[in-house]
């Protein structure tokens, strides 16, 4: 049995978490997330508490046991309070704004970046070098701070690029004199 997997998953209050066949529906205050979870693992839910268990004990259903636990556990938090990536451009000239449901980065090229925000995700900037991305869904989340960094990846000469907050950019030399 997996460590994680059978750890109990404590649902807030204000979340409402209910099964219809192999699909799990989470409500909460800031949205709503479902998932089809095979039908080899089941879900149960007592007493505001959700525990993952398994039905037979092969290697490729434990390996799903802590991932499924945990993408369930990542739903239930995203419902109530949100995950928030934020990204800092550094770099000369190197800004951003939101404009309607797009955002504009203006990276160097010759011409601004217009990326179209998905519908679940907000997006701030702030200082126009900061942006401040919030969503329900981590992975949603992470795919599109991903999308916006793979314009201008961190370089190591220079540390210009688009960098996720606290992320420390491995710095090489440059040529060396005679």
């Amino acid at each position: 049995m997996s460590r994680i997997g059978k750890l109990p998953i404590t649902i807030p209050e204000n979340v409402d978490v209910s099964f219809l066949g192999s699909e799990i529906t989470i409500k909460g205050k800031l949205g709503t997330l479902e998932m089809k979870i095979p039908e080899i693992i089941d879900v149960q839910k007592n007493d505001g508490i959700l525990t993952v268990n398994l039905e037979s004990d092969s290697r490729k259903i434990r390996s799903l046991h802590g991932l499924y636990r945990t993408l369930i556990n990542n739903m239930i938090i995203g419902v109530s309070e949100q995950f928030q990536v934020t990204l800092i451009l550094q770099g000369v000239g190197y800004r951003a704004t939101v404009e309607g449901k797009d955002i504009v980065l203006s990276l160097g090229y010759s011409h601004p970046v217009r990326i179209k925000i998905p519908k679940d995700i907000s997006v701030a900037v702030e200082k126009n070098t900061t942006i401040n991305i919030k969503a329900c869904d981590k992975e949603q989340l992470g795919l599109f701070a991903a999308n916006i960094r793979a314009w201008r990846k961190p370089e190591p000469y220079k540390g210009k690029g688009i960098l996720y907050k606290g992320e420390q950019v491995l710095r090489k030399a440059g040529k060396s004199g005679k």
